[in-house]
């Protein structure tokens, strides 16, 4: 019939997965729960366990679910794909280098005592021989990247641990499946030459892509920031971001490192901010696909059917993972509460789980009913790491609880100072001798635990996230300081605040005189140079100390601070001498 419109299936799925993100996202927001879940639900709705079941007896029901789930998952490993990108954005290579311990230490702790003790409890309870019972301790000691470190982020004390555990399990996915591959009953021997040869092969492609990415990214976005289109931007993102994954992979390594890689070097080129807004879109809608995959890969009425054993294996690997974890961390030094937080949110397995029981399925080292069983487990584990996270909050506050400060007026102006520490800490002190108000927000609960136990109007939140700044009323604040010493975060937080907020007094600490240049150009309304100030200070006091009049000695440090305000004119690009105060 004429004006007929017919969808094909992998039209009539999008629709279905932009429909469900358009329900999702805004209803849970709502409610402030995590869409994480709902993508999920979303998945088990819809997919050939759901709904997708009831097709045959109501043909229209084909319009409202997924037809074909196994096309999606090329889109769900873009997700995870993206997201690693976006890490990549987050961190720096200096930033990475300072996690190297971590990653290496906790990291590999975390991972061969849970796959190990896994294993021999598998292979002596269960009967299973040792490669069976090494593949499947080992995939269970896997955690969600792409569920954990969207809710725990990278700054604080539990991200910082868990990005750590999830980076090194990332670059373990290769080698653990190819001596698996190497293991199987019908392996030709090959495996661990494969390995080497991958391993070689991969790390001459990751030199060539951080010598390459040096010079080239700069040049790329510089070119395509000329053009002020928008769309040139993101196709150059595009590039980037699969062009170094599909290098990777085409080594035998996993693309998700090609893809940590190319965000790592867009990390140190100033073209970040506008990479990290672009593709903030794409990733969260891709990531939606890849839970709606985990959604559904659910068969509820295989769980109800083998509910008690299904429910003991998740209880069991929860409780298993969870308190390893957390006992590793507490002997590392982390304090109770982190090792606390962190050990119950890693303890769900992990998509990479999925991926290492398909492996070790296809090798013939795990049979196809166990590792069914097991798929159930997991993505029932993936399901609940938000609620995980949930309690691993409420459990870390009552290993270490915080006393309660009397309520605040949150109509009040005051000054917000962005960073708990020593400097923080002591502008704070500074407000109270002269009856201002203030609160000091972080993104370390440590720090704010400690800065609440001392008396300091304290709160958590990420002060690079709007809504953390809007909920202390920055519409108000006289004021805004900012102490921490991140120079790269201070100054993209200076130029945001500066655009959304044009009039807002920004005090910001410096770590030198280049660094101050940097933030005056960002639009900071003051800026002190820590070790210029802390100079000075020395100065006078060994010259008064030593005999030096004090008039002379006061006026040649305002001589070499008004040197010192040239030099930034001159350096910084400035229209006018900023002003330099003391500290």
């Amino acid at each position: 019939m004429a004006g007929e419109l017919t969808l094909s299936p992998v039209m009539s799925d999008a629709l279905v997965i932009l429909g469900s993100a358009g329900i999702v996202i805004p209803v849970f927001a709502r409610f402030r729960i995590t869409p994480i879940i709902g993508f999920i639900l979303i998945g088990i709705l819809v997919g050939p366990f759901g709904l997708g079941s009831m097709v045959d007896q109501a043909p229209w029901l084909r319009h409202i679910t997924i037809s074909e789930p196994d096309h999606l998952t090329p889109f769900a490993d873009f997700g995870i794909i993206l997201l690693l990108f976006a890490i990549g954005l987050e961190l720096s290579f200096n930033r990475l280098w300072q996690l190297r311990k971590l990653v290496f230490g906790l990291g590999s702790l975390e991972l061969l005592i849970i796959g190990s003790i896994s294993a021999g409890f598998f292979g002596y309870y269960s009967g299973m021989d040792s490669t069976a019972a090494l593949a499947l301790g080992f995939a269970l000691a896997f955690s969600s990247t792409a569920i954990v470190l969207p809710i725990s982020g990278t700054r604080s004390p539990v991200g910082r641990a868990a990005l750590s555990m999830l980076l090194f399990e990332d670059i373990m996915i290769v080698p653990i499946i190819f001596i698996l591959g190497a293991l199987a009953p019908n392996a030709q021997g090959g495996g661990m030459s494969s390995l080497t040869d991958t391993l070689i092969q991969g790390g001459i492609v990751i030199l060539v892509l951080l010598v390459v990415g040096r010079f080239a990214l700069p040049r790329l976005f510089s070119q395509a920031a000329r053009t002020k289109s928008p769309e040139l931007f993101l196709a150059a993102s595009l590039l980037v971001v699969i062009g170094a994954s599909l290098a990777t992979a085409a080594t035998g390594l996993s693309p998700i490192v090609g893809a940590l890689i190319a965000g790592l070097l867009i990390a140190e080129t100033e073209y970040h901010s506008e990479v990290e807004t672009i593709m903030e879109p794409f990733k969260g809608l891709a990531l939606g696909v890849f839970l709606i995959t985990i959604g559904m890969s659910i068969d509820l009425r295989a769980i109800w059917a083998d509910i008690g054993t299904i429910m003991s294996a998740v209880v069991g690997v929860l409780v298993f993972k969870a308190i390893i974890t957390g006992t590793l961390l507490k002997l590392m030094g982390a304090r109770r509460s982190t090792a606390a937080e962190t050990g119950v949110l890693m303890a769900s397995p992990s998509e990479t789980t999925l991926i290492v029981l398909a492996a070790a399925t296809s090798a013939l080292v795990i049979d196809a009913e166990t590792a069914q069983f097991w798929q159930i487990v997991t993505a029932i584990g993936l399901t609940v790491t938000p609620l995980l996270a949930k309690l691993g909050r409420v459990i870390a506050r009552r290993v270490e609880a915080v006393p309660e400060l009397p309520e605040e007026d949150h109509d009040e102006a005051r000054t917000i100072i962005i960073g708990g520490g020593r400097v923080g800490r002591l502008i704070a002190d500074m407000m109270v001798a002269h009856a201002q108000p203030y609160v000091i927000l972080d993104s370390d609960p440590d720090l704010i635990d400690r800065a609440k136990r001392d008396g300091y109007r304290a709160t958590f939140g990420d002060a690079a996230r709007g809504d953390a700044l809007t909920r202390l009323g920055i519409e108000k604040a006289p004021a805004l300081v900012l102490t921490m010493d991140e120079p790269v975060l201070a100054q993209r937080l200076v130029g945001k605040l500066r655009a959304e907020h044009p009039d807002l007094l920004i005090v910001a600490r410096a770590r030198d005189t280049d660094h101050a240049a940097a933030l005056y150009r960002a639009g900071a309304s003051h800026a002190v140079p820590e070790n210029l100030e802390s100079s000075l200070q020395l100065s006078e006091a060994v010259l008064v100390d030593i005999g030096v009049a004090m008039g002379p000695v006061i006026a040649s440090i305002h001589a070499k601070r008004d040197e010192y305000r040239e030099k930034l004119e001159v350096e910084g690009g400035l229209s006018e001498k900023p002003k330099l105060r003391t500290s």
